[in-house]
């Protein structure tokens, strides 16, 4: 059974259970109704009778009436012993039990009930009167009559009910469920074609509304992921022919049977270590890139002030021609260790490749964000937006050796860790980088 036809029949279930409950409530309203004129008569009659004079109380009997020229009364007398007294040439006994004698007896008072008379439903009154009791019925006919037509017309309206209540069932459980027809067509059809660009109208403020939108929000963030998949791939593609194809080149001169110029082989082979190691480091790079926002490792409470002043220590000893200055406060940020000292090292290694011979580089620690200032040319601002995109090199950066991704790799670990990194201008010249993680706290 589909969801829809639950739906429908669940619902359809609930009307039903309220157009019963509702025909048994007015059933028994209008029972109570049709009724009550009967109850009222036969106490009115019960008390007038009980108000005769004891010498009037048989002729009273005798002439027992209704109101409106209802069916008259039909009496009986009941002695303390249970003997019946007919009242006239009305030969047909009433039912007689103990709570009757009781009334005889003056050991009860009034009361009504049901009861059948040759199978005629009657109701009937039992009142004490002068040291007997005193039976009346009035009979039902009419008043079951018309309660088994109501029953009968209140069970067809129950039905009709039932089957409206189907039937707007079906059309509410099919308007309900439209949001979510959409969202299985858009599903089967990404599945079908891959296409990750389709999306659901997510009209509305209401749950299918929510899902829609975020079934939408899914499918950008899958549709953006497979992108930068894809443009990693080709610019991946891209910066690795130029050192395989040297690479390529010089092993072949190497492995030739010319005969090269002195030093010649030594320069080759010099080139091809370099070329080699400048692969690997890209390789490594992309490696990290690929990964995206997931960590190697769980998250912890990281000192950033020490993660830095280790990264300085590393790039002191790879940099010795530059000199590192350093104001590091107590600082610590939940994260992982090896992508945020992976992230200020590439920070470091940036500054001091623009850095010249003899020159500066700040290096300061507080309140969560790491701060590395050059004194080198400083970035063009035709260049300064980009600077954080993959494998981008500005124009004077493409004699220095790198790949392009030190930076991404910056800003991917500032993402990953919910903070942001920004590049500007360094008053007096140089370029100052601020990489901040969100969740810190300051303990200086």
């Amino acid at each position: 059974m589909s969801f829809r036809a639950r739906l429908a029949l669940v619902a359809a279930a609930a009307v039903a259970l309220a157009i019963v409950a509702a025909s048994f409530a007015v059933y028994f309203i209008v029972k109570d109704q049709l009724r009550a004129p009967i109850d009222d008569s036969l106490r009115h009659s019960a008390v007038d009778i009980q108000h005769t004079p004891p010498d009037d109380i048989l002729r009273g009997l005798f002439h027992l009436t209704a109101q409106l020229g209802g069916a008259p009364g039909y009496p009986q007398v009941v002695k303390p012993n249970g003997q019946v007294i007919a009242i006239g040439s009305r030969t047909t006994p009433l039912p007689v039990d103990d709570r009757d004698i009781d009334v005889a007896r003056g050991q009860s008072s009034t009361f009504l009930r049901d009861a059948h008379v040759s199978g005629i439903h009657v109701r009937m009154i039992t009142f004490p009167v002068g040291g007997v009791a005193v039976q009346v019925v009035r009979p039902l006919n009419e008043v079951d009559h018309s309660l088994s037509r109501i029953e009968t017309w209140l069970i067809l309206i129950a039905l009709a009910g039932i089957a409206i209540a189907a039937a707007l069932g079906l059309l509410v459980a099919r308007a309900a469920l439209a949001p979510v027809r959409r969202l299985t067509a858009t599903a089967e059809t990404v599945t079908h074609t891959g296409d990750l660009s389709q999306r659901i109208d997510a009209g509305g403020h209401d749950e299918l509304a929510r899902l829609a939108a975020s079934f939408n929000a899914m499918l950008e963030a899958l549709e953006e992921s497979t992108r930068a998949q894809r443009q990693l791939v080709a610019d991946a593609s891209h910066e690795l022919r130029t050192p395989l194809t040297s690479l390529r080149t010089n092993i072949e001169v190497l492995a030739s049977d010319r005969t090269l110029p002195p030093g010649e082989r030594e320069r080759l082979l010099n080139d091809v270590v370099e070329q080699l190691g400048e692969m690997t480091t890209l390789i490594a790079e992309l490696i990290d890139l690929a990964r995206g926002e997931q960590h190697v490792a769980e998250p912890e409470e990281v000192r950033l002030d020490l993660l830095a002043a280790d990264a300085v220590e590393r790039a002191r000893r790879n940099q010795p021609k530059v000199t590192f200055i350093t104001d590091l406060h107590e600082s610590t940020v939940h994260g992982v260790p090896s992508t945020i000292e992976r992230a200020v090292a590439n920070l470091l290694d940036n500054a001091a490749k623009w850095s010249r011979p003899g020159e500066n580089v700040e290096v300061g620690v507080d309140n969560g964000a790491v701060t590395v200032r050059d004194h080198g040319p400083g970035i063009d601002d035709e260049d300064l937006p980009y600077v954080f995109d993959r494998f981008y090199r500005a124009r004077a950066a493409r004699g220095l050796p790198g790949s392009g991704l030190g930076l991404a790799i910056v800003r991917q670990v500032a993402r990953a860790h919910g903070g942001s990194v920004v590049a500007e201008h360094a008053e007096g010249g140089g370029t100052r980088v601020v990489l901040r993680l969100n969740g810190a706290s300051n303990n200086s």
